[in-house]
């Protein structure tokens, strides 16, 4: 019961780390009652279900917005998007459940601190590939002093091994067993890193537009109009030579000649290029969320296609079925195949789709393929009055500070904001309106370390701790002192 008690202190304390209780300072500590409870308990199983109920209470209450886009925008109803939102928690349970089991392995030897720590961060690595990124631990650090240091060199991942090598630390420390905390003298390393680049002042004006679209609403011709109106009205600002529109519920198809002699007139008029998300179609009629761009003349200079496409939202996995999409197209969408980055005005500029912001490895390939600054396309409408809004924030100022690049952050209701190479939000527009704003950046050339090389340290890390647990597991395993 004592073990069960800690595991649960660690699912608790990994959900305060994260808005919106923001308790950030917990973050080098959250993993570590359950590492003590690993430590104590030698049946693997019993590990393994002391982490799958940290890791299921951290995501049923982390990720509980899920539930409420599934029953309000899915349509699924209350008990069928329970259901869902349930099987989804169990399954993102068994990441941690599985760190517990191997963990339990590394957590009596003389090297045990970096062994788990490398084995958190590689396993953390896996949430993409393996069905749904979100939150990793190292997102808690973007406000501290010293830990976004890491992010420029070996990304959001670099922070997370420094939690989880903080949190082995203090285990250790539990246990009786202070000559593990010499492992604290490798978190000194971040003061070797450059310091975050200071805060300047932006140069280029840009009009983001918040445009407050019903994320439910049924479209005609007359309230497609209306909006175009009210859009123009919104965008529309002398001297200011790019206006940004994000992704929105709304039909925007640049196929359609109507749609397309808008946008071209509105770029014409207002003598400033105009980027926007709207839907494309592949040779075959699959719908493509994408991101275009017009230039000052009305032309379309180019086209990005989503290729991170969210579940349940663009496309339904195979072991749901039963779940309905969130978005309207017939069909479920595309995924894109390539990077795309946009000429604006003798510069470039990259812009990734909404939940990509949850993939480093994603949005580094535009600032390393040229990009001076980075645009965020979002409709976060579907979150509600949920925490997800002030989660996905989070998760984009650690694209900035990765990247050392300006990132605009335009979203349908909020929240739109720009934020510095530093991940700090200089500007930020107040949510659930319709409004818009001239708002400030510069472009950055140059590349991070991280940039050019992406995530080595986190699958090296992911080998590493796999084999570190291989050798352990061929030797007998000494009892753990009880703290």
């Amino acid at each position: 019961m004592k073990n069960s008690g800690l595991s649960l202190l660690s699912g608790l304390l990994l959900i305060l780390i994260f808005p919106r209780f923001n308790l950030i300072w917990l973050a080098p500590v959250a993993l570590t009652p359950l590492l003590v409870a690993s430590a104590q308990e030698k049946s693997w199983a019993r590990r393994f279900l002391y982490g799958w109920a940290a890791g299921f209470l951290f995501w049923f209450a982390v990720c509980n917005w899920i539930q409420f886009v599934l029953e309000v925008h899915g349509g699924l109803g209350w008990a069928l998007s329970w259901v869902s939102f349930f099987l989804f928690a169990i399954l993102k349970g068994l990441h941690l459940a599985l760190f517990a089991a191997l963990a339990g392995l590394v957590l009596n030897r003389w090297w045990s601190v970096p062994a788990v720590a490398a084995l958190w961060t590689g396993i953390e690595r896996t949430h993409g590939p393996l069905g749904f990124a979100w939150l990793d631990l190292g997102n808690a650090g973007i406000g501290m002093p010293l830990a976004p240091r890491l992010a420029p060199w070996i990304g959001v991942y670099g922070l997370s091994f420094a939690f989880a090598l903080a949190g082995c630390a203090a285990a250790a420390a539990i246990l009786r067993r202070p000559r593990e905390l010499a492992w604290l003298a490798l978190l000194g390393i971040v003061l070797l890193f450059p310091a975050l680049p200071p805060r300047s002042e932006p140069t280029e004006p840009v009009r983001v537009v918040q445009p407050n679209i019903d994320t439910e609403a049924d479209w005609t011709i007359d309230s497609l109009h209306a909006l175009e109106r009210d859009m123009a009205a919104l965008s529309r600002a002398p001297g200011v030579p790019l206006m940004v529109w994000p992704e929105a519920p709304a039909p925007f198809y640049p196929s359609s000649p109507d749609f397309r002699e808008f946008i071209a007139n509105l770029a014409r008029e207002s003598h400033a290029a105009l980027l926007f998300g709207g839907v494309a179609h592949t040779a075959r009629n699959e719908p493509l969320n994408s991101a275009f761009l017009v230039t000052s003349s009305g032309a379309i200079a180019g086209r990005y296609d989503k290729i991170k496409l969210v579940p349940f939202g663009e496309f339904v996995p195979p072991p749901f079925g039963w779940v309905n999409r969130i978005t309207k197209e017939a069909g479920d969408f595309a995924a894109g195949t390539r990077i795309v980055v946009f000429p604006v005005d003798g510069h470039a500029l990259g812009a990734f789709i909404c939940y990509e912001s949850a993939f480093p490895d994603l949005v580094r390939q535009f600032a390393r393929q040229g990009a001076q600054v980075l645009v965020n396309l979002s409709n976060d409408g579907y979150f509600g009055h949920s925490a997800a809004r002030e989660q996905h924030l989070e998760i984009v100022r650690m694209r900035a500070a990765e990247n050392r690049r300006w990132i605009l952050r335009a979203t349908n209701d909020g929240l739109t904001a720009v934020v510095d190479p530093g991940g700090r939000v200089v500007e930020e527009l107040p949510p659930y309106r319709e409004t818009a704003a001239t708002m400030h950046f510069r472009y950055v050339a140059g590349t991070t370390f991280y940039c050019r090389h992406g995530d080595w340290f986190a699958w090296s890390c992911l080998i590493g701790g796999l084999a570190l647990c291989g050798v352990s597991g061929l030797s007998p395993r000494r009892p753990a002192a009880a703290g």
